[in-house]
């Protein structure tokens, strides 16, 4: 049986689905719980008993129409072999790259570094099972990844006009393309339905660059996840064209960020659309979040459309407004 959103995607229903980026995370008192007592991120996302517990919380509470499973796009270069942290207040931190250590990694010994990923989705599956909602996983683009690996850091407020095609960074793209899709067919093999691509930092790069960087790469991950029947989302958040991103990279569902004007996706775009609410939104109160979930569901209205938002839950939301996020979007459709 299809889901909402798979039915959605083939426009074959009414309904809006509706999910959202970082609904598991740390404006859900049950989830600040468990972090308290799992102080080590990485850790907690190699716990699959947590992690699944974790990737449900949301959906026990405001009964969402999928469940993304709790990770981060960081587990890759991690399981590449490069140590991964997170400090408090400055985010991710990584170790220097080891080229000849990243050549030397093997399928078997990156995959059984994120079994536990791997035991999270099919825990997680089981106890969706009866309740027809899909379970997504997704993976960092090969350029957000690059970034994070070659800056060990997160790169906010950097500046890449500039950015080197030498052999060294070509190298890196390879074998994140090579592994990524080890990992994209481990999560499909052990039961998610969705593969969502984030490419967080698309914005960053100027017009000249995109081909290489962002369009070829992704749409290298996109085919992969058409041949295993499953199907893509891509998330180029802060890209300034976003019908020349779909051209390129064809995926089955673009989601937008919160920048660009949703009458312009809907007049441009033809493919399902996700997401573009400002999270920011969320801590306003109720009569502008019915405004701004209106706007975007009437600018949808004859579209296929996956209400979300522009990017994730932000901490300081307050549990109750996306309990009426939620009610406003399925009221707007009768559901």
């Amino acid at each position: 049986m299809n889901t909402l959103i798979q039915n959605c995607i083939k426009n074959k229903t009414s309904k809006t689905p509706v999910w959202l980026m970082r609904q598991a995370g740390r404006y859900l008192p049950e989830f600040r719980s468990i972090r308290k007592e799992n102080q080590d991120f990485i850790k907690l996302c190699l716990n699959s008993k947590l992690s699944s517990q974790i990737t449900i919380q949301p959906i026990t509470r405001f009964d969402f129409d999928a469940a993304i499973i709790f990770s981060d796009i960081l587990l890759v270069p991690y399981a590449l072999g490069q140590q991964v942290s997170f400090k408090r207040d400055f985010g991710p931190n990584l170790q220097k790259i080891n080229l000849k250590t990243l050549n030397e990694v093997k399928k078997e010994d990156f995959l059984k570094k994120l079994t536990p990923v791997y035991e999270t989705i099919r825990k997680t599956k089981i106890k969706l099972s009866v309740n027809n909602k899909d379970t997504i996983g997704f993976v960092g683009a090969p350029w957000t990844l690059l970034l994070y690996m070659l800056n060990r850091k997160s790169p906010k407020g950097g500046n890449f006009n500039v950015f080197p095609r030498d052999k060294y960074t070509h190298d890196i793209m390879v074998k994140l393309d090579e592994f990524l899709k080890v990992h994209i067919e481990a999560q499909i093999k052990n039961g998610v339905s969705i593969i969502q691509i984030f490419d967080s930092w698309a914005g960053l790069l100027p017009e000249k660059d995109l081909e290489y960087f962002v369009y070829k790469p992704i749409k290298s991950l996109v085919d992969f996840i058409k041949q295993k029947k499953s199907i893509s989302i891509c998330f180029p958040r802060n890209i300034k064209n976003y019908k020349k991103f779909v051209e390129n990279v064809n995926p089955d569902v673009i989601s937008i960020d919160y920048n660009i004007d949703p009458s312009i996706i809907r007049d441009t775009i033809d493919i399902t659309v996700q997401g573009g609410l400002d999270p920011k939104v969320l801590l306003q109160n109720k009569d502008i979040i019915r405004n701004e979930v209106t706007k975007y569901l009437k600018t949808f209205d004859k579209k296929r459309y996956i209400f979300n938002l522009g990017h994730g839950v932000l901490p300081d939301t307050n549990p109750d407004m996306v309990k009426y996020l939620v009610d406003e979007v399925r009221s707007f459709n009768g559901q």
